[in-house]
């Protein structure tokens, strides 16, 4: 008996990699690119005829993690719940582009292990920003909320980021245009056997 997972139908000519599942989590302050980046990598992804979903970490946060505020524990809840849908989609040979803060180092480890157990694909990539940069990208206005008092709690000014120490890829978005960070990003999955 079978739990289903991998269980998709081969379509004619599809590669092995594209067929291959796998989660790709962007993680980095506000505005450092990861959305941007994401959607990148799921246009060239899907032009090579892999399944992609990208888990935009906003809608996200409206659908599936409604109930949530932003105190550590429900921050290190929404992580773990993004973190399933992920694997979940990833087992199924979709590749699920994860734009998500993730701030906390133990509830990403917490997925990549999740990942690990099922045995399912996992990259880990930190869009590098600086905060000075961020700020003045500023794409959805919080950090002028936060510098004009109307907004508490902003991940990497007034709350905690711990930055991935080992990356599996390490994006500076600042020294590089998208297209050049999409393409080292897909460079690193053809290394994985994955694009």
């Amino acid at each position: 008996m079978t739990d289903g997972r991998n269980a998709e139908p081969v379509t004619p000519g599809e590669t092995d990699a594209a067929r291959r599942g796998a989660t790709v989590w962007l993680t980095g302050l506000p505005s450092a690119g990861k959305t941007t980046l994401a959607r990148a990598l799921a246009e060239r992804l899907r032009g090579t005829g892999h399944r992609v979903e990208v888990l935009d970490g906003d809608e996200l946060r409206a659908f599936l993690s409604a109930d949530l505020g932003f105190t550590r524990a429900d921050r290190d809840r929404h992580v773990r719940r993004v973190g399933f849908v992920a694997e979940l989609l990833a087992s199924h040979g979709v590749k699920a582009v994860v734009p998500v803060i993730a701030p906390y180092a133990d509830s990403r480890q917490a997925v990549r292990e999740r990942h690990e157990r099922h045995g399912t694909p996992y990259l880990e990539v930190h869009v590098a920003t600086p905060v000075e940069v961020c700020s003045t990208r500023d794409v959805k206005g919080l950090y002028a909320r936060q510098a004009a008092g109307e907004l508490t709690g902003l991940t990497g000014v007034d709350d905690p980021y711990q930055p991935p120490e080992t990356p599996d890829l390490r994006i500076r978005t600042h020294d590089r245009g998208v297209e050049d960070c999409a393409a080292a990003l897909h460079a690193l999955l053809g290394e994985r056997g994955l694009a």
